[in-house]
């Protein structure tokens, strides 16, 4: 009967921390880049390739960086919650990451385009300094240029009212 024991513990144990991980939010990955500077970019936009905006243009204000591709289904989803945060008066500056420009634009031209400017990461190297491991991702950024907030995945009228609006109104955006 002992011999069953040893077997039975460790089968029990798995089956606890099984549960436990089933009760995860799969959205809910914590950035070690929350309260650290946004990494450095100077990018092209999307409507102007010879124009550039870095992080050091955007020192100085509360701003969003929305992550989005055309071919990114949940981005759709999510655009008209980035309308509206646009609208607000928040800075809205989309990254448009690993995607072709012509297929942004068109996407742009079709369903609006809310940001103050896109900027693109075509190889998605700023992506990667950011922690993007899948598209959409929203962060939002203090007037230091530090990261306050990170959301994975389509924002939600919860995520926008319960979250992203009210941080920003706390840090003066």
């Amino acid at each position: 009967m002992k011999r069953y024991l040893l077997p039975l513990a460790v089968f029990a144990a798995l089956v606890v921390f099984l549960a436990m991980g089933l009760k995860l939010d799969p959205r809910d990955v914590p950035s070690p880049l929350i309260g650290k500077p946004a990494p450095a970019f100077n990018l092209p936009r999307l409507d102007a390739p010879d124009q550039k905006i870095s992080t050091q243009d955007l020192r100085g204000k509360v701003w969003v960086l929305n992550v989005w591709a055309s071919w990114c289904a949940p981005c759709r989803v999510e655009h008209p919650l980035v309308g509206e945060l646009a609208k607000s008066g928040v800075p809205v500056y989309g990254l448009n990451y690993k995607d072709k420009g012509a297929d942004a634009r068109a996407w742009l031209a079709k369903l609006g385009d809310p940001y103050v400017a896109t900027l693109v990461d075509p190889d998605g190297l700023v992506g990667i300094n950011y922690g993007v491991y899948g598209v959409p991702e929203t962060f939002v950024i203090d007037q230091n240029g530090v990261i306050r907030f990170k959301f994975n995945g389509p924002i939600t009228p919860e995520v926008l009212h319960g979250a992203i609006t009210p941080l920003i109104r706390k840090l003066g955006g």
